[in-house]
């Protein structure tokens, strides 16, 4: 239970981050998608489930937020979420190469989908510029940022399997 209402409050403090922080810190109107770091590392540390979950409470909390289509974002991350879970079996939490490489992975394949759903459709052929400008930025920036929030999340989820394995000795 403690490990679900800390994943609901890490969700909930991101995207706070990435709405009321991260926009007067942004390169060039180009902000880090701290939502993307949190479903793939959920995804990859606790498996499919978990980041389908969190992907689609976080792609819900941005629909809520957004203009949008109220499970337009849940669906994404949703996927995503799950994508990453997939890969679970291959972490190793001292390893971080696998986390980036997930990372930059999830917010590639969710810029390319934003890329066909949103402005593919409306007409703008400007693959080249909204790679460049939007989607290449992006991934750098959110890359610098995991390097700060992903030790932070490891350390939790650590602290709190330990807390859970406690908690089970105890019992029996």
């Amino acid at each position: 239970m403690l490990s679900v209402l800390v994943c609901i409050f890490f969700v909930f403090i991101c995207f706070l981050l990435q709405s009321t922080v991260f926009p007067h810190l942004a390169f060039g109107g180009i902000i880090p998608n701290l939502m993307i770091v949190v479903t793939a590392s959920y995804g990859f540390m606790r498996g499919r489930k978990s980041g389908l979950l969190v992907g689609f409470f976080s792609g819900l909390i941005m629909d809520i937020f957004s203009s949008g289509v109220l499970g337009f974002y849940a669906l994404i991350y949703m996927y995503i979420g799950y994508l990453n879970g997939v890969f679970k079996k291959m972490f190793f939490p001292e390893d971080i190469k696998l986390p980036i490489a997930l990372i930059i992975g999830s917010d590639f394949l969710y810029n390319i989908i934003i890329y066909v759903l949103i402005f593919l459709l409306k007409g703008r052929f400007q693959f080249s510029y909204y790679f460049l400008n939007i989607i290449i930025p992006e991934m750098v920036y959110t890359i610098i940022v995991t390097c700060i929030l992903y030790p932070l999340l490891l350390l939790l989820e650590n602290l709190l399997e330990r807390r859970e394995k406690e908690g089970a000795s105890k019992i029996v």
